[in-house]
């Protein structure tokens, strides 16, 4: 016998979607702001040397990891196309997180929002066990996208490139509107 999913499920869809598109525009932000001349510059302190990440090869890992994200949770969605962290340029990692970006808030929408959709477990990676969906799902996926913009952020800042305009991706008032959100978190509808 089968459980039923639990109704709260059915109230999460729109509001995931909207925090993940916030997550989102913190990453186009964070590329819009960068110098150009700090996207492939070499870590200065990598030990061994060689096996630190650029900015470039951060971002197209994120994207990446997107895309098998989709490909193993909601293969019925259209697979965004890999990026090559060798040769990918700015505006190419911002178009492709774009694209992953809406591709994750369908999967989203479709896990979260209750309407019947295809996604009923999360697989964040082929080794690992498959998760039911729900919050956990958004919790991981927006922590490891956290996680690799702090990385961006300590890398620019260490190779001389600061930026200044970084403080904004903070502003999650002015985000949540940006990403749908008529009121922003609090907001009673």
């Amino acid at each position: 016998m089968t459980t039923p999913q639990p109704k709260v499920h059915t109230q999460l869809g729109r509001p995931a979607v909207q925090i993940f598109a916030a997550n989102e525009r913190m990453n186009q932000m964070l590329i819009e702001h960068l110098d150009p001349a700090a996207w492939k510059a070499k870590p200065p302190t990598a030990k061994p040397p060689g096996k630190a990440r650029t900015i470039a090869a951060i971002f197209t890992h994120m994207h990446n990891v997107r895309c098998k994200w989709v490909r193993l949770t909601a293969p019925h969605l259209k697979i965004p196309t890999q990026l090559n962290r060798a040769h990918c340029t700015p505006q190419q990692a911002r178009a492709g997180l774009a694209e992953s970006g809406a591709r994750c808030a369908e999967m989203l929408a479709e896990a979260l929002g209750g309407c019947g959709g295809r996604v009923e477990k999360f697989r964040r990676d082929g080794w690992a066990r498959p998760w039911p969906v729900g919050l956990e799902m958004l919790c991981y996926m927006l922590s490891h996208e956290a996680h690799h913009r702090g990385q961006v952020c300590m890398l620019a800042h260490q190779l001389g490139f600061p930026l200044p305009n970084a403080y904004r991706i903070w502003n999650w008032e002015k985000l949540w509107k940006e990403c749908g959100s008529p009121g922003g978190p609090g907001y009673d509808s």
